[in-house]
């Protein structure tokens, strides 16, 4: 059956409507949203703190200059910020635990195609943007500091950056959470580990390790694609005699495998159903 086309006031429209729900929830609870919000950006600025002050102390890491290292922990906060406002609510970035928990059965009978579902369903505005805004402001104060003119063009660099680094993240996720439609119980937190314990490790500069661990961390495992990489390449020095458009490549390829990898286990998951369901399942 032919997927149904959206129009963009429809989608925005969506967006609206998550919005104002998120917008109620926050209301609702004002003192205990606030503190998960103040909570949620003090928990990012310490863990980008300790990297910050290790590069402040030696003046700088990895042939990097502190400032550099500031700018790239402002645009890895900045990307968890993206993350948590478009991602993070009904666990549409972390897609194995919708998938291990059956819960794909209930987005199939709503009257959305799924990809509309998956993209309007985790936006949070009000609560989950407090690292949008906080890597924001790391990074104008990473670009004050270093004193440098940006070209009039360098903002839609940098939007460019984020998305591709998003469609990085999230092809990730999508493309192992394909193991949870044959393995729903035993893959349920598999984005999980891929998209939050692998965080941490964006946040190093690779600029001083050797090119065997530099090459599998801009590859196969593209930890270093997700801040350190793009920050070289905003600040007009992309690393390995690389071009600036090497993470593009890496994403559509992901993509792709994504792509290929999800529409296998839909396939299977519509023939199979999910053993939550089932009188032998998991769950019940």
């Amino acid at each position: 059956m032919a997927a149904k086309r959206i129009p963009i006031a429809r989608f925005l429209a969506l967006y609206g409507i998550y919005a104002k729900m998120d917008l109620m929830w926050f209301l609702r609870d004002f003192k205990y949203a606030v503190l998960g919000i103040l909570g949620d950006a003090v928990s990012n600025l310490t863990a980008v703190a300790g990297i910050f002050l290790l590069a402040w102390r030696f003046d700088g890491v990895g042939g990097m200059t502190r400032y550099e290292v500031l700018f790239m922990l402002g645009y890895s906060t900045l990307i968890t910020g993206v993350f948590q406002t478009f991602f993070a609510s009904n666990n549409t970035g972390h897609i194995s635990r919708r998938i291990g928990r059956g819960q794909i059965d209930h987005m199939l009978i709503q009257p959305l195609p799924l990809p509309v579902q998956l993209l309007a369903e985790g936006f949070i505005p009000f609560t989950g943007s407090s690292n949008l805004v906080t890597g924001s402001l790391i990074l104008a104060a990473a670009v004050h500091f270093m004193e440098i003119a940006l070209p009039w063009w360098w903002i839609f660099s940098l939007i460019g950056n984020v998305a591709v680094t998003m469609l990085i993240i999230l092809s990730e996720s999508y493309l192992y959470s394909s193991v949870a439609f044959y393995a729903p119980a035993a893959a349920e937190e598999i984005a999980y580990y891929v998209i939050d314990l692998r965080s941490p490790l964006s946040q190093y500069p690779l600029s001083g390790m050797p090119l065997q661990l530099q090459i599998p961390l801009i590859t196969a495992v593209p930890a270093g694609l997700l801040a350190w990489f793009p920050t070289m390449a905003l600040l007009g020095k992309p690393p390995l005699s690389l071009t600036s458009f090497f993470p593009v490549l890496v994403a559509v390829l992901f993509f792709l495998l994504a792509q290929f990898t999800f529409r296998k286990g839909m396939m299977h998951y519509v023939k199979t159903g999910s053993s939550r369901y089932l009188t032998q399942g998991y769950r019940r």
